[in-house]
């Protein structure tokens, strides 16, 4: 009766140590796959403003405040644009000073919790930028998708889709530079994005999912006189892009691929994004297991699984921790005919234009000037 009542004992402490485990993957899946739009990503630290003055501002010492380019500072009701470390100020040991560009929203103030984004406008392309567009709504399976549509002369339409962390907002930063080039861009948010359809299971796809809205982008291009299309993607948009240029019905209409930090091995991403969220290490293997069998997600799909069929721009870096580059470069070996990849270093996820904006933009013009 003993070893019964021992055995009996022991099961129970096994199921309950098995339920336990299967509910904390599931909560740092969670963790993971319900990241905001706009918020910040769980990688990104929280900084200090320690000061202002006349164009600079005084920000915690991290790694992050040392980053070379130049980024939006976010905080809970501002945002502001800095540039690069100020060589000739005066620094602690504990801080950075940084050009401050401009305010844009809210105020900087002394103690204020900050952190950066690769946002460098808010708002739309006409009070942001200058630029003229028209709000436009695109029929997805999910419901009204909401897009900025700014006017170009060519046939040849770029649809630009963000990633993690970020909004359609992320796109504006190269919006002047292809209005410049005569494309009609097309800037979407999808579902999960403010405005746009919730996802029906409430979680983030990585793309698996979403890409479907971007196919619903491009019938709308070509439905609006759209020729051809360039997707351009950042993160899990480049994702988007890949999934679209695969299994779009209208893929054949589809002349480039501009990838930006593409999530091209999505546990990789997850395990990053939940130990970011101070996971312990013993529960990242559950987390990937939970969030395929809450999302479907195919494990399948990775770099040496990608089939490439149109000239596609790489840009990434090794800096990015959330989406490896190595992957990118991997891609590009493995497609050395119609991938060209453009290295930026010292940048993190969906950032690489912040830090070096001119040789991104000279990247965008050579790959671009082929396919007008």
């Amino acid at each position: 009766m003993r070893t019964v009542r021992a055995t009996a004992a022991a099961v129970t402490v096994a199921l309950a140590a098995g339920a336990a485990s299967v509910a904390a993957g599931r909560f740092a899946s969670g963790a993971a796959l319900k990241a905001a739009p706009g918020r910040p990503l769980p990688t990104e630290p929280r900084l200090t403003v320690h000061a202002t003055a006349a164009g600079r501002v005084t920000l915690t010492r991290d790694l992050a405040a040392l980053r070379p380019g130049t980024y939006g500072l976010a905080g809970d009701a501002s945002h502001a644009v800095v540039g690069p470390v100020l060589d000739s100020a005066e620094h602690s040991a504990d801080t950075v000073v940084r050009r401050l560009e401009r305010v844009t929203h809210g105020t900087l103030e002394r103690r204020d919790k900050v952190w950066f984004t690769p946002n460098l406008y808010v708002g739309n392309p006409r009070d942001a930028l200058g630029l003229d567009h028209a709000d436009v709504d695109i029929p997805g399976e999910l419901g009204a998708l909401p897009a900025w549509f700014v006017p170009g002369v060519r046939d040849t339409w770029v649809i630009a889709v963000h990633g993690l962390g970020t909004t359609r907002e992320l796109p504006m930063n190269v919006m002047e530079f292809l209005h410049r080039q005569r494309f009609p861009v097309l800037s979407l948010a999808y579902r999960g994005d403010l405005g746009a359809p919730r996802s029906p299971d409430g979680l983030n796809h990585l793309g698996e999912t979403e890409w479907r809205d971007l196919d619903a982008a491009i019938r709308y291009a070509m439905s609006h006189g759209a020729g051809r299309v360039v997707l351009h993607g950042w993160s899990t948009g480049a994702a988007m892009a890949l999934r679209a240029a695969a299994y779009s019905g209208l893929r054949g209409r589809i002349s480039g691929l501009i990838l930006d930090s593409p999530v091209l091995d999505w546990p990789t991403t997850l395990r990053a994004l939940a130990a970011a969220h101070r996971t312990p290490g013993a529960l990242l293997p559950l987390a990937v297991r939970a969030a395929q069998g809450r999302t479907g997600l195919d494990r399948d799909h990775t770099a040496e699984t990608v089939r490439l069929t149109v000239p596609t721009l790489l840009i990434h870096g090794p800096d990015d921790t959330l989406a490896p580059w190595e992957h990118s470069r991997r891609l590009a070996e493995a497609h050395p005919n119609l991938v060209a990849l453009h290295t930026v270093r010292g940048a993190p996820h969906s950032a690489m234009w912040n830090a070096d904006p001119k040789a991104y933009e000279e990247a965008l013009r050579r790959f671009l000037t082929p396919l007008m």
